[in-house]
């Protein structure tokens, strides 16, 4: 179990020094800015806290002095949730509101510090074994210890989480409703870790054992952290991510269009702007979807005297697929029969040039592009089952 917790300690550790040093490169454009130092000092509270929870799982002295890697690791966390307060305040409120609720928070941290520090003392925190820090082994300072320190970290949970919705509804940046959203999530994952430790410490205390659930506090912590981290950083990373991950989405339907695109082009030439591949490069691809698009739709209007209006589809469709699954495989099945009766001469008696061409709304291309992308997908499969 030893191993585990270490492990979570380690892995918060990193995330936390991960996220201190992505902000620290932005220290040049961003210094003079008071959330962005507070930001800084929020990280590094936060690291150092997961820090001293790794050096206390592997020694129970620091500094010559026993048990004082958790007194620093508890006081340290108090720390960083009243800078995490303090950030959203910054965030999400105007100077004068967020400077006077931040002295209260400043105030309530400093209070938390000297009790802890106290209770610590009182409880002979440095004469104890380690693993009274762990369970409380039912001793009522050690106990009352542990509870005022999960209550300390609760309650900042409890009142980001209530002010996040609020606060992410009322931002007008994008980038800004993403961290508080996600700071969100962290708020509740770290909510699950208080709970999680106070039942280890009750149920101890009680002696009661629940043997490996001991081990959900270890990891709600670091599963938070590693959130948390996340949330406190996205404004800065989230839209690039964003924007690589619609690339990739636009890449995905530029492959997926090409063997529909192949025949119809094979089958009308001129549907094509530029001879393929010219001047083909992956920072242009927003212009060569549109251009797949185009001229899939162009060669698609160059089929209709051969599309017959009578012929069946939706065949390789399976019984389970939706009614738009059906009708791209319908459309699909015309397609192949159409470029079949081009190749061959055949005008069907009642074809689509009779009557108006059904097409899609294409005046929002991004559902224009999800609906041909269906086809083409089940264009394919039709081509595999021949």
């Amino acid at each position: 179990m030893n191993t585990i917790k270490t492990l979570c300690f380690v892995i918060a550790a990193l995330s936390s020094y991960a996220a201190l040093v992505y902000r620290l490169f932005q220290i040049r454009r961003s210094r003079r800015e008071t959330a962005y130092r507070t930001l800084v000092i929020t990280l590094a509270l936060q690291s150092l806290t997961f820090t001293m929870g790794a050096v206390a799982m592997g020694s129970d002295r620091f500094l010559g002095v026993g048990n004082l890697a958790i007194l620093v690791m508890h006081l340290s966390a108090v720390a960083f949730c009243v800078s995490a307060q303090i950030i959203l305040l910054r965030w999400a409120t105007d100077a004068e509101e967020a400077g006077r609720k931040a002295r209260y928070w400043l105030i309530t941290g400093i209070g938390l510090t000297v009790l802890l520090t106290a209770l610590f003392l009182v409880a002979d925190g440095p004469g104890r074994p380690a693993s009274d820090f762990n369970t409380g082994s039912g001793q009522p300072a050690v106990l009352t210890y542990l509870l005022v320190f999960m209550v300390s970290q609760a309650v900042p949970c409890v009142t980001i989480l209530r002010q996040c919705g609020r606060y992410a509804r009322m931002a007008s940046k994008t980038s800004l409703r993403q961290a508080l959203r996600l700071l969100s999530v962290a708020a509740v994952i770290l909510f699950l870790y208080c709970a999680a430790r106070v039942v280890n410490v009750l149920t101890a205390a009680c002696g009661i054992d629940i043997g490996a659930w001991t081990l959900a506090a270890s990891v709600f912590s670091a599963l938070g952290i590693v959130t948390l981290s996340l949330s406190l950083t996205i404004s800065s990373w989230g839209a690039s991510v964003t924007k690589l991950l619609e690339w990739a989405r636009g890449y995905r339907s530029y492959r997926a269009l090409y063997p529909l695109w192949r025949d119809l082009y094979e089958s009308s030439p001129d549907i094509v702007l530029e001879p393929p591949g010219a001047g083909a490069s992956v920072s242009d691809l927003d212009y060569r979807l549109h251009r797949r698009v185009i001229e899939i739709r162009d060669g698609w209007r160059e089929l209709r005297p051969y599309i017959d209006r009578t012929a069946g589809g939706g065949d390789g469709a399976g019984p389970g697929d939706s009614e738009e699954t059906r009708q791209a495989f319908a459309e699909a099945a015309q397609i192949r029969q159409a470029l079949h009766a081009k190749r061959t001469g055949t005008v069907p008696a009642d074809n689509a040039d009779t009557g108006d061409f059904e097409d899609r709304d294409t005046g929002n291309f991004t559902a224009e592009v999800v609906w041909l992308t269906k086809v083409a997908s089940a264009y394919r499969r039709l081509g595999k089952a021949r």
